[in-house]
């Protein structure tokens, strides 16, 4: 087959290393892609949001399956866009329609979605600045600490735990009246904070039918021991120790198996990955939020850990045969640091070159290229996630030291990353 994989950062670089092993791929071409992508197909220079130009390439190269990597393309629509052209309806496309990506689109329409089909989450209340004074009384009255979540696409950046109600004031001011996050911050879900331990858990679904990959724990503050600001990762390992079968089987039942009932029902289409981030409040998951594609950092171990052809799996998505498929799993532990940009998540310097990238790498060590790009024969910065190296081991700490080890030899001004990566299991 022609495949073409839309995006750029890490997730697609694993993805791209994954789809790249199976004998069904014949082309592979990456838009955009980056310098780590190029070892693995042939990359584009098209935008993964010009529907028009992806259309025409497809065309072109007869491509015979477009697999989304990032969010924005499948909020906007592009399932819908390729299935209604006659041109290129042919074409297997991995990710949801327009209204099946709203579950990550807008947190509202998420959680009333939990709330129709019964689905544990958080208790919460949404607010624009029609009813901004209203919110403003929900805070005050609201125990502590307290979650605000930007109801659109914000990069990863847009939930806040307020641990004050002050911080939680002038979020919701930042929010709502002084636009932070543009329009995705019109509506703001505020929710109850959960205690518990956080987990995400993949499925690839046709709506119908549906099998589950192997789940992973990413690590979202910038600081060690899970301090300071949200950023898009630092990093995951997986397997997660916590999720035993009995635990699992609660996820199945629970919250998988009603989703992808709720998506039937609601005639919904929906033929991609469901993201559940999940939090396992005293041996009971609940869901924090849905992503409509594969996560980044835990693209970068799951993958790894799937030994599975993945192109088998989304034929058999779209031949509705799903429900045939077992899910290979290697039983290696695998774990990934994310090496970033000295100032990230905030503010940060671009074009830093990177040394230490054309070497040996370790046998059990798989670096994934993110914000970075070729400049002349140099690799240089271009993203506040430069690299995601991954590393196979006998269980987490191995993985862990392995690629910590790995990381000694790189070296760009200011590098950052976190060397306590699945700290509660080591």
């Amino acid at each position: 087959m022609n495949i073409l994989l839309l995006g750029s950062g890490g997730r697609e670089h694993a993805l791209a290393w994954k789809i790249r092993q199976s004998k069904k791929c014949n082309s592979l071409f990456i838009a955009p892609g980056n310098p780590g992508t190029a070892s693995c197909g042939t990359n584009v220079a098209l935008s993964p949001n010009d529907f028009d130009s992806i259309a025409s390439f497809c065309k072109e190269k007869q491509i015979e399956m477009i697999v989304v990597g990032p969010e924005d393309p499948l909020v906007n629509g592009i399932y819908d866009f390729i299935k209604s052209n006659s041109e290129t309806s042919h074409i297997v496309v991995v990710g949801p329609s327009k209204q099946g990506a709203l579950l990550e689109g807008s947190k509202a329409y998420a959680k009333a979605f939990m709330q129709r089909h019964s689905i544990p989450t958080a208790s919460y209340k949404e607010f624009t600045k029609e009813n901004y004074n209203e919110g403003v009384e929900y805070i005050r009255a609201h125990s502590l600490p307290i979650v605000l979540k930007a109801d659109g696409l914000a990069g990863g950046k847009g939930v806040v735990i307020a641990s004050t109600h002050k911080e939680a004031l002038e979020t919701f001011s930042s929010m709502i009246l002084s636009s932070q996050f543009g329009a995705a911050g019109d509506k703001v879900v505020i929710e109850q904070f959960l205690t518990g331990v956080e987990l995400s858990v993949f499925a690839l679904t046709n709506g119908e039918q549906f099998v589950v990959l192997p789940e992973a724990k990413d690590y979202k503050r910038i600081g060690e021991g899970d301090t300071g600001p949200n950023t898009g990762g630092m990093g995951a390992v997986s397997p997660v120790p916590f999720a035993d079968d009995k635990f699992r089987g609660k996820v199945l039942s629970q919250v998988v198996e009603p989703t992808i009932k709720g998506l039937r029902e609601e005639g919904i289409v929906y033929k991609g990955f469901v993201f559940f981030g999940l939090i396992k409040v005293n041996d009971e998951p609940f869901v924090i939020e849905y992503n409509c594609r594969m996560g980044d950092p835990e693209t970068e171990v799951v993958m790894p850990r799937l030994d599975s052809d993945l192109i088998d799996l989304f034929l058999a998505m779209e031949q509705g045969s799903l429900d045939q498929e077992m899910i290979k799993t290697d039983s290696r532990a695998a774990a990934t640091v994310v090496v970033v940009s000295g100032g990230y998540p905030g503010e940060y310097e671009k074009g830093k070159k990177v040394n230490g990238m054309d070497r040996s790498w370790g046998s059990d060590t798989l670096p994934f290229y993110a914000g970075i790009q070729l400049k002349g024969n140099d690799l240089v910065t271009s993203g506040g996630r430069v690299l995601a190296i991954t590393s196979y081991g006998t269980g987490l700490q191995d993985a862990v030291d392995k690629s910590l080890k790995e990381i000694e030899h790189i070296q760009f001004e200011k590098m950052n990353f976190r060397k306590d990566i699945g700290y509660e299991f080591r």
